[in-house]
This record gives C-alpha cells, structure tokens and sequence, in this order.
C-alpha cells in the first residue's frame, strides 16, 4: 500500500471511527475521494440533535432489519462514540424486530442471526480481536 493511501486510511479512521472496507481499495486509486467521502460522512454523523452513538446504532439497527452485512460493521464507530453493550443490544433489537415489517424484509428469524452478529463483532472489537467476518475484497490494480 503506498503512503498516500495510507494516509487516506487514516484520516478516514480518523474522521470516521473505521476505513469502511470499499474506501481500503478505492484509496489506492484515488485517495482524495475517501478523504472527502470521509469529510461528508462526518457531518452527517456529527453530534447534534442526535449524538453520533445514537447515529450509528440506528444504522446499525438499518443493517440488521435488511440483512446488510455491511452495515453492521457501523457497530464499530457506535462503541467508538461511546455506544454501551445495553445500547448496542437495545438496537440491534429493534432492528430485528423491524426485519418483520418492513416491506420485502427477511422476517424477525433471519435478522436475529445478523442481530447476534452484531454483538459478536461488539464483544471482539472490545476485547481487541479480529472482529472482521467478510472476507477481503479481491482487486488487481493491473485491471486498468
């Protein structure tokens, strides 16, 4: 990886509590563009009417209720911002609950393994352990 991307890397962890997995790729192409995705992400998950643990657990909760797995990981930033274990719980809950009503939903049974999921990766981002559960993405820069 070169140091310009890394660097992109950073400051998307920095800005935004977690490098989302697609930016790793994207910023060694054109790291400006994570930079700036990282700028708009972060004024919309800015503390304000809503603190940014609140923010990021609803995500959370949106992944979990449609079966997006890579909307859980937003977990990550939720504890960053102080999210507790009662607060990830309660989300994640709802989420499941909502998988059930939402037009075209997986139903409550299939969310509750993407429920469980989320306090899996809760418990070993915490404890310090690899918590990432996708596999990395796959891409040749000799493509181009």
């Amino acid at each position: 990886m070169s140091d310009r991307a890394q660097q992109a890397n950073d400051y998307m962890k920095e800005k935004m509590f977690f490098t989302p997995r697609m930016f790793k790729v994207t910023n060694t192409i054109a790291p400006e563009v994570g930079e700036r995705f990282a700028d708009f992400y972060a004024s919309v998950w800015a503390d304000g009417n809503l603190p940014r643990r609140i923010k990021e657990l609803i995500f959370t909760a949106i992944g979990v209720a449609y079966m997006s797995p890579r909307c859980l990981v937003h977990v990550v930033p939720a504890i960053e911002a102080g999210a507790t274990d009662g607060e990830i719980f309660e989300a994640v809950a709802v989420g499941m609950l909502a998988a059930g009503f939402v037009p075209g939903g997986p139903g409550i049974p299939y969310a509750f393994e993407y429920a469980a999921k989320v306090l899996d990766i809760a418990a070993k981002y915490r404890s310090g352990e690899n918590w990432e559960y996708l596999p990395a993405p796959k891409f040749d820069q000799g493509v181009f």
